[in-house]
């Protein structure tokens, strides 16, 4: 097997992508600098290396139009892939599957631990 970083050893990514939410028959859908509520969903994804990941994030992101509860044609619009990312350890409770590396202050780095219930919205 390879020992490339960029090659998950056990067959595993994750992959993040973002979806808008438009309403189909709204002016400015294309005006890039219209807000839009706008999803990144991160999903796992059994492949043999990024290329496959990376297609395989394109063809569970495409989304149909739909009519809302009000009867209004609106869809969630593919925006792109984010991250890819391998994982290198088995899938099991507890595994890694996401790390970070930053340089920061240690206030800051301590800013952004959340207590146990600062979870629950």
């Amino acid at each position: 097997m390879s020992s490339s970083k960029n090659i998950s050893p056990v067959g595993w990514y994750v992959g993040s992508y973002l979806l808008r939410f438009i309403e189909l028959a709204q002016e400015g859908n294309d005006d890039p600098d219209k807000r839009f509520l706008t999803w990144e969903n991160t999903i796992l994804l059994k492949a043999a290396d990024l290329d496959e990941a990376y297609d395989k994030i394109v063809e569970r992101a495409r989304t149909d139009p739909y009519k809302n509860v009000q009867g209004v044609d609106v869809q969630w619009v593919f925006e792109g892939v984010t991250e890819i990312l391998p994982i290198y350890e088995e899938i099991d409770d507890g595994c890694e599957i996401i790390w970070s590396e930053y340089t920061k202050k240690l206030k800051n780095i301590r800013k952004r631990a959340r207590a146990r219930g600062e979870f629950h919205q």
